[in-house]
């Protein structure tokens, strides 16, 4: 461990319960702002809460209300002006660039409404990649990319490559690469958002199940008021605040 990851821990913990807590994000009066002087815009203002172990949060508000933006700056993506943000016992403003990105490989998964797989690798290469930059053996990679296959509902879809998949199907792929490292924390940003209504439900109903399957928490921005109701608990962002949690 470098010596910004271990400062980083050890101010993580000042702030949060550290790992095997019973918090897994603690935001802290966090603002960001784009732009300077008159045409400067305020993403956030002084947003703050925290995220229970184990829990599915879900973010709601409308385009522009700082959804992603939030979810950017929870992952380590982005840098907030002030405000503090600890993830699993891990104060992220400790953490210079190769603890951000260690962190990112090894306690966050990213979902994300666009999917991004990798067009000429097969559903089981695409959820194995995470575990090829870790460096994971051969046969454990093997038995974990079959294993999320399985949890995901994709088992007999391995060799398949994106484009050979539906929609939904691709989404699901890329949340089983999401679970590969094991993260402890898992963000997603509308991942319905180019689903239809009734496959939307089934991946989200999906996540919801991966939450419990694998142990991790996780945070969902949606605009899909049909989807909020299997959060555990909804916070409303709107002009860069928190207006209901």
């Amino acid at each position: 461990m470098s010596g910004n990851e271990s400062a980083g821990t050890a101010a993580g913990t000042a702030l949060a319960d550290g790992p095997g807590g019973e918090t897994m994000v603690r935001v802290a009066d966090l603002h960001r702002s784009y732009g300077t002087g008159a045409a400067a815009v305020h993403a956030l203002r002084g947003v703050s809460f925290t995220v229970p172990r184990g829990e599915l949060v879900a973010l709601k508000g409308r385009s522009g209300s700082g959804k992603t933006t939030l979810l950017n700056l929870v992952g380590g993506l982005d840098t907030p002006d002030s405000g503090t943000v600890t993830v699993d016992g891990t104060d992220l403003s400790t953490l210079g660039e190769n603890g951000l990105l260690a962190l990112r490989r090894d306690r966050i998964g990213f979902v994300f409404q666009s999917f991004g797989l990798i067009p000429i690798l097969s559903a089981a290469e695409n959820v194995g990649v995470p575990m090829r930059l870790r460096r994971t053996a051969a046969r454990e990679r093997e038995e974990r990319v079959e294993l999320l296959l399985a949890l995901v509902g994709l088992a007999d879809h391995a060799a398949q490559r994106p484009g050979e998949l539906s929609g939904g199907q691709q989404q699901r792929v890329s949340i089983a690469r999401a679970l590969a490292n094991r993260p402890a924390l898992l963000i997603a940003d509308e991942p319905t958002g180019q689903l239809d209504a009734e496959t939307g439900l089934a991946v989200m109903e999906l996540l919801r199940a991966v939450v419990r399957a694998e142990g991790v928490t996780a945070l969902v921005a949606t605009h899909d008021a049909q989807l909020l109701g299997l959060a555990d608990r909804v916070i409303e962002l709107s002009d860069g605040g928190i207006t209901e949690t």
